[in-house]
């Protein structure tokens, strides 16, 4: 490459705003954070999040797989994602599919300019390995317009960067709210119905038929199958800058926007207060905001019996619920579940 050509490369990733903090869009991208678990078995049998924040499974299959934290990085890293096929599906239907995707609100996506004439590129980049070589699909799906774009890429038994730059999409601009407006996912499983079109790479477009490339690799071919991934990075322009490493802290924070859930351990009590009808009121403020006002998921425990607490007051903000009445004689109530969930 030319003195001139490097300098025109350096020049757009300082004018997307590549050098310096926040360059990369997704969250826990070095899988650190696993508030829900480290470990989830039986994956593929209904859509959700299971382990690694911000990362969820949509299956349609009869394949399933267990999906863990695991310690199997390249250098740089402490953590990645693994999934391994415990159950196979090697008898394909047309509407089948298994992604792994992260998701994104709008307002954290207007730096894009899509829907412009000026829209920006969006570099992909990741670390990647199997236990065997594969091609599997990266998609950019907008939610918002119904549009996708997807490159394939391939996975060989070391660990490799990926780095896959998709074109901007002057149609259909992301809305500016803190709902979902894209997704990017890793089609590991497919039937038909998503790759019996003609497949372009690296372009924009509306057909389901089209979005996973050929030649792809069914997940669930073997129980030998292995899929680790970590190091992933989403960014405006053409150029992958190195993997933008948080501290630990700071991405769990991120994370609780969607997730706060608190590892329940031993006589945990939360500002508890008791009120003349001998009923105990739970009260916990959040460390950040949440996106939206969570779904609850709480118990507790008293002298042995286990319930749900009741009235709760759920905000983006706080958490406010009350126990039933309890007997004098019981003793403080302990949190035995407590999970606010404001996911995309």
């Amino acid at each position: 490459m030319t003195k001139a050509a490097e300098l025109a490369k350096m020049g757009e990733v300082l004018t997307n705003s590549q050098i310096g903090g926040r360059r990369n869009i997704v969250i826990n991208g070095a899988m650190q954070v696993a508030q829900r678990a480290t470990s989830a078995t039986g994956v593929g049998a209904s859509e959700g999040y299971f382990t690694l924040d911000r990362f969820e499974v949509a299956p349609s299959t009869n394949g399933r797989a267990t999906m863990s934290q695991s310690t199997d990085t390249p250098d740089g890293f402490s953590n990645s994602l693994k999934l391994d096929c415990t159950t196979a599906d090697t008898s394909i239907a047309a509407g089948e599919y298994f992604v792994l995707r992260t998701c994104f609100e709008g307002q954290d996506l207007q730096q894009f300019k899509k829907g412009t004439s000026s829209a920006e590129k969006v570099t992909v980049s990741f670390y990647v390995k199997g236990n065997a070589s594969a091609t599997y699909t990266c998609e950019l799906s907008d939610t918002d317009n119904t549009r996708h774009n997807s490159q394939t890429f391939a996975v060989t038994t070391s660990w490799n960067r990926i780095i896959l730059t998709f074109v901007g999409d002057t149609t259909g601009a992301f809305d500016n709210d803190n709902a979902q407006s894209l997704r990017l996912g890793f089609w590991l499983h497919s039937g038909t119905s998503y790759s019996d079109g003609t497949f372009a790479s690296n372009t924009w477009h509306t057909a389901d038929n089209k979005r996973v490339g050929d030649g792809q690799t069914s997940f669930f071919d073997s129980t030998d199958r292995e899929f680790f991934i970590t190091g992933l990075q989403m960014e405006v322009g053409s150029q992958a800058t190195p993997f933008e490493h948080r501290s630990f802290g700071e991405e769990l924070a991120l994370c609780r926007r969607y997730l706060y859930q608190l590892d329940i351990a031993g006589d945990r009590i939360i500002s508890t207060v008791l009120r003349p009808d001998n009923k105990r009121l739970f009260q916990l403020f959040f460390p950040v905001q949440m996106r939206a006002d969570p779904t609850a998921t709480t118990t507790y425990d008293a002298d042995g019996s286990s319930a749900a607490l009741a009235s709760p007051s759920v905000s983006k903000e706080h958490f406010r619920a009350r126990t039933d009445a309890l007997a004098t004689t019981t003793q403080d109530p302990r949190l035995t579940a407590f999970s606010m969930d404001a996911e995309l």
